[in-house]
């Protein structure tokens, strides 16, 4: 199974950045995963921050990246969220990141994923600018 790393809902949110994790995993250098709920959270982000941005636009883009990585959306990490101790906001996407067996969970938001909690599951957590995504590369 190749290197596979979940990404925040906040590494998801610029655009370049997007473009350019999407980029590197069209390569095949890794996995991408996320969730309906990650997903979810992006678009909404989105559609209140960029004006010039409509929904039509921004779920088309959604469209494109779930038919590009057809095995990159996860379901089915719900009743794993309310066991873990992290923030209650980031519970869904450390239970995404387990089930969907990432290697990694690529985040801006570090303070929120304590590191003995995400050990415990065997999840690697790293700020979108540290060695796994250079690792990726």
């Amino acid at each position: 199974m190749p290197y596979s790393a979940l990404l925040d809902a906040n590494v998801l949110f610029p655009n370049a950045l997007r473009d350019t994790l999407l980029r590197i995993a069209a390569a095949g250098l890794y996995r991408p995963l996320w969730s309906r709920t990650i997903l979810d959270e992006v678009r909404r982000n989105v559609l209140a921050q960029r004006s010039h941005v409509t929904p039509e636009r921004f779920d088309r883009t959604l469209r494109l990246m779930n038919e590009a990585f057809p095995d990159a959306l996860i379901s089915g990490f719900e009743r794993r969220e309310a066991s873990l101790a992290v923030h209650p906001k980031d519970r869904h996407v450390l239970a995404a990141a387990i089930t969907g067996r990432a290697n990694v969970l690529v985040t801006f938001n570090l303070k929120d994923f304590p590191t003995d909690e995400c050990e415990r599951h065997g999840m690697e957590v790293q700020h979108r600018t540290s060695s796994c995504c250079s690792a990726m590369i």
